[in-house]
């Protein structure tokens, strides 16, 4: 009899173990934008995404939720599908495309009269409360002139999952994104 019960159990554990390596992988969405290739010509303005950098927590694969106020899991089966800097980069690269007409926007140096953009992302996760949190700071040099802008955006999700956090957070960066081309489209 006991040994019957080792091996239910046993075949319980294999189960339930095959059944956690079901990965997601995650990906920001990027809205299709058709006519935002544009070449470098006098009258255009030139912005360098120089960087947009994450801390250590996250910076790995998984994605991130926060499970109380001072504790966060990193998911082992709810992945990025690529690093999330770089996601996070490529993204605010297309999204300031498309929301700053007469700009040439890259992720790769345009020459030396270019304005710089660097991004600290400090919160890009959801919340046990249902709410997802965008926080960081950006930094702009045009033309020799710094503007400092922290930011911090809580965004309700409407249902539960990885799937509804991550489009909130993409939401989220985009409405950043905008409020960042605002800014910028203000410098003379």
């Amino acid at each position: 009899m006991k040994k019957w019960l080792a091996i239910v159990g046993a075949m319980v554990l294999t189960a339930c173990s095959s059944g956690s390596e079901n990965k997601s992988y995650y990906q920001l969405p990027v809205a299709a934008q058709a006519g935002t290739q544009r070449t470098v010509s006098q009258g255009n303005r030139l912005l360098w995404i120089e960087q947009v950098s994450v801390p250590d927590y996250l910076a790995g694969n998984g994605v991130v939720y926060q499970t109380s106020d001072v504790q966060y899991v990193i998911a082992s089966n709810n992945l990025w599908a690529s690093p999330l800097d770089q996601q996070l980069r490529n993204t605010l690269v297309a999204n300031l495309g498309s929301q700053l007409p007469g700009w040439v926007v890259s992720s790769q140096p345009l020459g030396s009269d270019q304005d710089t953009l660097n991004v600290n992302v400090t919160g890009f996760h959801g919340r046990y409360d249902g709410v997802v949190v965008i926080s960081g700071e950006w930094l702009l040099n045009h033309q020799g002139q710094i503007v400092k802008r922290p930011f911090h955006l809580e965004m309700k999700q409407q249902k539960d999952g990885y799937d509804e956090m991550v489009k909130v957070l993409a939401q989220g960066w985009k409405q950043e994104s905008s409020t960042i081309a605002s800014e910028i489209s203000r410098q003379p």
